[in-house]
């Protein structure tokens, strides 16, 4: 557990640049800055004081990484070992074509989005979109119209904050629905049990089930293969327009330049996944009202679809939403799933959960901080996998520490 300072975080590769502490803390005293590695980093300007020092480490994803809060949990909920408390699993998509087909793979998150809205549930959405003049890069956005959301749909595997701004949202006193990476949902819970704001305010937590965060490098690897800069972008889209859909790139000169998924995906050596993400307990949105996933059979796409997502109903909350979107036609659930099916979609999600306690401990065999996990069954998980499994684990996280894999330069 870290003890010490935001530094200490990012110096320990535990930071996943979420933006909380910027709220915190004020960007007078600490703004997240891109380093020259494609991280967004928090850079301390002025000495924290202790007040707002503990509430970061009380709050910050990298140093406290917990489940679904427990009075969320219901006569209802299955704990699954593996996908943790869900009360209903469907297959879905929205009801829209033309949001179907704009989303990422089936648009649940968008068409969800948009009956937030136009239901009256919230004044508005807070998620992250493409930033207008690079949009290579990805900013906060905030929507109150079916438009805006729309202007925002897509993935982004790029290095997102989308929590920069989140007392001030909170400080408008206005319902409103946040969506965004389960590590960010994490921060929200954790700020939740020192500010009350939270629950009253932010109405409803959405997520990805996510592969993890990429460094912006490797967008830069996209471009430079195109033999692109960065300044000459007018479009960088990641997936949609189709399931999965094509990266798209448009020049300010009018050019264009396409790349399936797969092929984007193909280099593991150019994926350049932050390290946090590799010791993560919860990508798979826990802590969410409801997370959505790709439901591609093995794991990853054979060519383009119609478009499904995956739909983990978690709380209560998450449950009624969904039954009240497809209820209005907003969405569509066309077959109920199970965790076991759910196992066959995110194969890699899988082998994550059941890896993490194996990689933590090799942490602290080498004396490295690791985060408070609390609730997410991941030493259960572990006790349960092959003992050479485990152990290869281990090996092979020390090796990575070794190398200095997990450390990082802080921003000065």
């Amino acid at each position: 557990m870290i003890k010490a300072s935001v530094n200490d975080i990012t110096a320990n590769g535990l930071c996943i640049g979420c933006g909380l502490c910027e709220s915190l803390a004020g960007k007078d005293q600490l703004e997240l800055v891109m380093t020259p590695e494609g991280r967004e980093r928090p850079l301390v300007k002025t000495e924290l004081s202790n007040g707002v020092l503990h509430n970061i480490l009380q709050t910050c994803p990298g140093t406290q990484i917990h489940g679904l809060p427990e009075p969320e949990i219901t006569p209802d909920t299955t704990v699954d070992e593996i996908w943790g408390p869900v009360i209903q699993i469907d297959r879905g998509y929205a009801a829209d074509p033309d949001i179907r087909f704009r989303g990422s793979t089936g648009g649940v998150l968008t068409a969800l989005a948009i009956y937030l809205l136009e239901s009256g549930r919230v004044d508005f959405v807070a998620h992250v979109a493409a930033d207008p003049k690079r949009p290579m890069r990805t900013k906060p956005h905030l929507s109150f119209t079916k438009e805006d959301v729309l202007k925002a749909a897509g993935s982004r595997y790029g290095p997102a904050a989308p929590l920069k701004h989140f007392l001030q949202l909170l400080d408008r006193r206005q319902p409103f629905a946040f969506i965004a990476k389960p590590c960010d949902v994490t921060a929200v819970r954790n700020l939740a049990r020192r500010d009350e704001r939270v629950n009253e305010y932010c109405r409803y937590l959405l997520t990805l089930v996510c592969g993890g965060a990429s460094e912006l490098s490797k967008s830069q690897f996209v471009i430079e293969d195109f033999q692109l800069e960065e300044d000459e972008l007018s479009l960088f889209r990641y997936r949609g327009f189709g399931n999965p859909g094509k990266t798209r790139i448009e020049t300010k000169d009018g050019r264009a330049f396409e790349l399936t998924y797969n092929d984007l995906w193909e280099d593991e050596g150019k994926w350049q996944i932050q390290y946090r993400c590799k010791i993560c307990a919860d990508a798979i949105g826990e802590a969410a009202d409801i997370a959505a996933s790709d439901v591609w059979p093995g794991g990853g796409p054979v060519g383009e679809d119609a478009g499904f997502n995956g739909v983990l109903a978690r709380t209560q909350r998450g449950a009624e939403l969904v039954k009240a979107a497809v209820r209005d036609g907003y969405l569509v659930l066309d077959q109920s799933l199970t965790p076991r099916e759910m196992d066959a979609f995110q194969p890699h999600q899988v082998r994550k959960k059941q890896a993490v306690w194996a990689r933590l401990e090799a942490l602290k065999q080498a004396g490295k901080p690791i985060p408070n996990v609390v609730g997410l069954r991941i030493e259960e998980l572990y006790e349960q996998n092959p003992a050479e499994e485990n152990q290869k684990e281990i090996e092979g996280t020390l090796r990575r520490i070794n190398q200095g894999q997990f450390d990082e330069p802080v921003p000065r």
